[in-house]
């Protein structure tokens, strides 16, 4: 039975990345050894990591004066470093599920956050608007797009402080400005790659405005400055992402990439939409391209587990909601194909015709 990969992630990646991975494991460019074998100083590592390097820049169009790191500790960790490196007096946060709450804890040990805007009175089923950012605050912080909730940001805002996006579940889904960007950082694991490697995108006037000690691990200068080699990085994790963005400049690049999702997106939330068992979760004009949340209407809760099992049956992976919010998540990533939307939107229907 085909496998219908909706998981969250660890997430769907391109098949063709998965494979020269594979080999790449077995047999790194005919060298006879694995790429889990070489040392990170090695002449055909330092080609990966500039190649990914050079790609990002090419992909995004980065503009002169950023740089690109390649980083360990997950989004998490940068929800730390980014304060340490940039919190002198205040920070402003727009609040819009659990992963910016968990950035804004962390930013509050380093000075005063003004949460400026928040949709935790609907349970995060909404994006924040008509907000003020502060002029005097030393950044902006964003969540691009929340993987728990379903919502997104989908576009490239204007801020009058440096902007810093957490972009771990929507990066390279779409065209970006970086140039409206002070930093945008994330989680390689949905888009770009397997768990292991953070990317970072940072320009690199933003640093030293800060008048603490930072301990040279949590120091984004020290990372520029050894071409995101301070210490040893995840090398297998960063050549997949290389092979991820092959991929992606392979099919045409992110225009490319932002209308395939839209595609898929739309099939199915068109789907949800004339269901009758079936409804959305999130405000429509915030849905995210990525994170597809639905439930059972109403008058159908207690056919959700009957559901799942019955997806679970057709080779639906990873359609369980999260515990916040119930039902079911479809997450729509880059490398899934629009069969396996079709395939699921499918299954709902079949679904409904026995158990209306």
């Amino acid at each position: 039975m085909k496998k219908h990969n909706f998981n969250a992630g660890p997430s769907i990646l391109p098949r063709i990345a998965v494979e020269n991975s594979a080999k790449a494991i077995l047999d790194l460019n005919g060298s006879g050894l694995s790429l889990l074998e070489i040392s990170h100083r090695h002449k055909d590592f330092q080609v990966i990591i500039d190649e990914a390097n050079a790609l990002f820049h090419e992909l995004l169009n980065i503009p002169p004066g950023y740089h690109v790191l390649f980083l360990g500790g997950g989004a998490s960790t940068q929800f730390v470093m980014v304060p340490y490196n940039l919190l002198q007096t205040q920070a402003a946060y727009l609040e819009t599920g659990a992963w910016a709450k968990k950035a804004i804890k962390e930013a509050k040990i380093f000075g005063t956050v003004n949460v400026v805007g928040s949709s935790a009175d609907k349970n995060f089923n909404y994006i924040p608007k008509g907000y003020t950012i502060p002029s005097d605050a030393d950044y902006f912080h964003i969540t691009t797009n929340n993987t728990i909730f379903g919502t997104e940001i989908k576009y490239d805002m204007d801020s009058p402080i440096p902007l810093v996006a957490d972009m771990s579940s929507d990066m390279l889904s779409r065209p970006t400005d970086v140039s409206k960007y002070a930093m945008i950082y994330g989680g390689a694991q949905k888009n770009l790659g397997p768990a292991g490697v953070t990317f970072v995108i940072i320009r690199e006037d933003i640093l030293g405005k800060v008048d603490r000690k930072i301990p040279s691990m949590l120091d984004y200068k020290i990372h520029i400055d050894n071409g995101s080699m301070y210490n040893t990085p995840p090398c297998f994790a960063i050549y997949t992402c290389l092979e991820t963005l092959k991929w992606i400049k392979g099919l045409g690049g992110l225009t490319t990439i932002r209308a395939m999702n839209e595609k898929k997106a739309n099939l199915l939330y068109h789907a949800i939409d004339h269901s009758k068992m079936f409804i959305g979760t999130v405000n429509k004009e915030d849905r995210s391209l990525m994170n597809i949340c639905f439930v059972m209407k109403e008058e159908y809760k207690d056919k959700e587990e009957a559901f799942m099992e019955f997806a679970k049956g057709k080779g639906m992976i990873g359609i369980k909601g999260h515990r916040s919010v119930g039902g079911f998540r479809a997450s729509t990533y880059n490398a899934l194909p629009i069969e396996s939307v079709q395939a699921l939107i499918d299954c709902m229907h079949e679904f409904e015709k026995t158990n209306l």
